[in-house]
């Protein structure tokens, strides 16, 4: 089932080179989508969850969602859980991947590239994902695969990245030297 995040933050986010997750598995590309518990879209989210999960398993779909959810096996989790990161605690996120690469585009749908520096984790983006419900044996869970990702406005850098801004600097045109600002 497709769903569409509007205005939901970026954290992680491995858009333009698929990689593994601790030189393991397959490579993906793959982001995280943050996601105020308040927002009326949790509710949209966890609606098409609970569809997923009828359809795959009928009757059964709520007692096997229930145990996904308390073994943090869906896509929607609790922020909290990675705490030590910046923009987790006291949201929500989704994690998606997918092995082939999503479709990226700037706020006038425009493709991007990486060159360009956005999106970036910290910015504000809208995102298209399908959800799909897992039952093999590797487990019973809801999970997301990231098909697109749109740059929708900016919001402070995750980790320190990014470039300075002009206001980093002084103005020195006045020729003053180094020990003059010391």
């Amino acid at each position: 089932m497709k769903i569409k995040l509007q205005n939901v933050r970026l954290a992680f986010p491995t858009l333009f080179e698929a990689k593994t997750v601790n030189g393991e598995g397959k490579p993906a590309f793959s982001a995280s989508f943050l996601i105020d518990p308040a927002d009326p879209q949790v509710k949209t989210i966890n609606a098409a969850i609970d569809a997923v999960a009828q359809e795959k398993w009928g009757a059964k779909a709520a007692g096997i969602l229930a145990q996904a959810r308390k073994a943090d096996k869906v896509c929607l989790h609790d922020g909290d859980l990675k705490a030590s990161y910046d923009g987790f605690p006291g949201n929500l996120y989704i994690s998606a991947r997918n092995p082939m690469r999503p479709t990226v585009v700037d706020a006038d749908k425009t493709p991007l590239v990486e060159a360009d520096g956005k999106p970036y984790a910290g910015c504000y983006v809208h995102a298209v994902l399908e959800l799909w419900a897992q039952d093999n044996n590797y487990g019973k869970r809801v999970n997301a695969t990231l098909m697109g990702v749109q740059f929708f406005r900016d919001g402070d850098s995750f980790t320190g990245g990014g470039v300075a801004s002009d206001d980093d600097f002084d103005d020195v045109t006045s020729g003053a030297t180094a020990d003059d600002l010391a």
